[in-house]
Order: structure tokens, then C-alpha cells, then sequence
């Protein structure tokens, strides 16, 4: 367990470094996406591939989206209630 959690904390170091989101924020965003990417997999019937998989795409997204990763909260009413709770 605490290896996930030392890769969710530097996947939130990364986000707030490539956005202009808080920590705080950051990590909601990184700990939904993590969630999200697993229990979708999974979903799909796939078999499951290790939280280094998960650490990768999740890192992959960050690069290609991470400056504008919150306007997703936009569009996404799922996700929106969540972020506007954390400061």
C-alpha cells in the first residue's frame, strides 16, 4: 500500500508542476484518475496489468494534458462536485 501511495504522490508532484492546480487539487485529480483508469479496465475484461501500468498512462496524461486537465471537471459532473470541495 505504501507504494501506491508514494507513486500517487509523485504523479501529483508532476501534475502541479506541469498545471496550475494545488497540491490539493492536483491530488484529488490524480487519485480519480487512477480509480477511474483501474475500475475501467477492469471493466473491459481485461486482465489486470500491475499499478505500473496505471502509473504510466496516468504519466502519459499529465504530459499530453496536464497544463489543462481541470477543464475536464467542466465537462464531466461526475468529477466537478469533487474538485470544487478541495481548496
Amino acid at each position: 500500500m505504501k507504494e501506491i501511495e508514494q507513486k500517487i504522490a509523485e504523479l501529483t508532484a508532476e501534475l502541479v508542476d506541469a498545471s496550475q492546480l494545488s497540491e490539493a487539487k492536483a491530488r484529488v485529480w490524480i487519485e480519480l484518475l487512477w480509480s477511474d483508469f483501474e475500475s475501467t479496465y477492469a471493466k473491459a475484461g481485461y486482465d489486470y496489468k500491475g499499478m505500473e501500468m496505471t502509473e504510466r498512462i496516468i504519466r502519459q496524461w499529465i504530459q499530453s494534458y496536464g497544463r489543462d486537465i481541470h477543464a475536464f471537471a467542466g465537462r464531466n459532473p461526475k468529477y466537478a462536485h469533487l474538485l470544487d470541495e478541495v481548496e
